[in-house]
């Protein structure tokens, strides 16, 4: 399906992290409030599709509130928690998405020593964490890398039931682990239920950050899932998907260059289906004084029909401009 967005005016808000009222606890209030107007219409899909008109909307993009906070509790160690929560700036309508749970997005605990930081709850996976920024709108529009790359966002996930392990910081180079436990196995461990679901995920990054470069390599996989286009994730005994990229950022004076290749191996747990998926991303910002101009080019190819002589694609191509008015509000 053909698809065409533009985004006639973004004003967003972001604040940055501030500290409360100065007392022996070191919490931090922080936020983001993230909203578009647009015009979109879609048209051109297979048959029996039905096309999108021409409209008008305002769309609200992951504002966000927050609160984080420390504590030295010695032997070198710190406890930490954050919990964060999304707001539709938008609409309040629960059929339109507006209805909001408390702590929806990042929020765990955790701790930090030497070996790094260890947390627990609900997360980005490292996949995801690692990936995202490569992309210049991240996330947050309908422009961004979801649309395409990821696995049309499957392998773009927060967790839950999450185990993270991040390393330290290494000159530079850092490693990210994370496990989504198998709290969703049904039936039991006797050879009599052969039939158990046990699914879990697991996500690992290496990434390199040294002045105007970023680089890495991530690796995720999801044991007894499957995730059908036309029905979204399921839990499947036997399916597996397993994702990998390389992917990096690097700047030359004013503009910032960000390349990026995904690839994805998915089964249903049948031998009769078995999807490749190949996807790239190049992206490029360009900045004079308060002006940004982006320009991404995003394609992904083949899918759920890996034995048909037309093989599916999909391809993207986006424009954008930011006025950066400081370093938390732009348009």
């Amino acid at each position: 399906m053909n698809k065409k967005l533009i985004a006639l005016a973004v004003a967003a808000a972001s604040v940055a992290p501030l500290a409360m009222a100065q007392t022996a606890n070191p919490v931090t209030l922080y936020g983001r409030a993230y909203v578009m107007f647009e015009s979109a219409k879609a048209a051109g899909g297979n048959a029996g599709s039905v096309d999108v008109g021409s409209r008008m909307r305002v769309q609200d993009y992951s504002s966000l509130l927050g609160v984080r906070g420390t504590e030295d509790i010695g032997g070198g160690l710190k406890a930490f928690f954050q919990l964060e929560t999304a707001f539709r700036l938008d609409s309040q309508d629960a059929g339109n998405g507006g209805a909001t749970t408390f702590a929806n997005r990042n929020s765990g605990v955790g701790l930090q020593g030497g070996f790094g930081s260890v947390l627990m709850g609900r997360w980005d996976a490292p996949f995801k964490s690692a990936t995202v920024p490569i992309d210049p709108f991240g996330n947050l529009t309908a422009g961004d890398l979801v649309g395409v790359m990821s696995d049309r966002g499957n392998f773009n996930r927060r967790e839950q039931n999450t185990v993270q392990w991040w390393s330290p910081n290494w000159s530079g180079f850092q490693v990210r682990a994370g496990y989504a436990v198998n709290e969703r196995k049904t039936g039991g461990n006797t050879p009599a239920s052969a039939t158990v679901v046990n699914p879990s995920g697991t996500s690992i990054s290496g990434t390199y950050t040294q002045g105007p470069i970023y680089v890495g390599y991530a690796w995720e996989r999801h044991k007894d899932q499957f995730k059908a286009y036309a029905g979204g994730v399921a839990d499947v005994l036997g399916g597996s998907e397993t994702g990998q990229a390389l992917f990096g950022n690097f700047t030359v004076g004013p503009l910032r260059v960000g390349v990026q290749t995904q690839s994805f191996r998915k089964s249903t747990g049948t031998a009769a289906v078995v999807t490749d998926i190949k996807s790239n991303q190049i992206a490029l910002t360009y900045t004079a004084g308060k002006s940004q101009y982006v320009y991404t080019y995003l394609t992904s190819k083949d899918g759920l029909a890996p034995t048909a002589a037309l093989q599916p694609k999909s391809t993207m191509n986006v424009l954008g401009y930011f006025y950066n008015f400081s370093r938390r509000t732009s348009f």
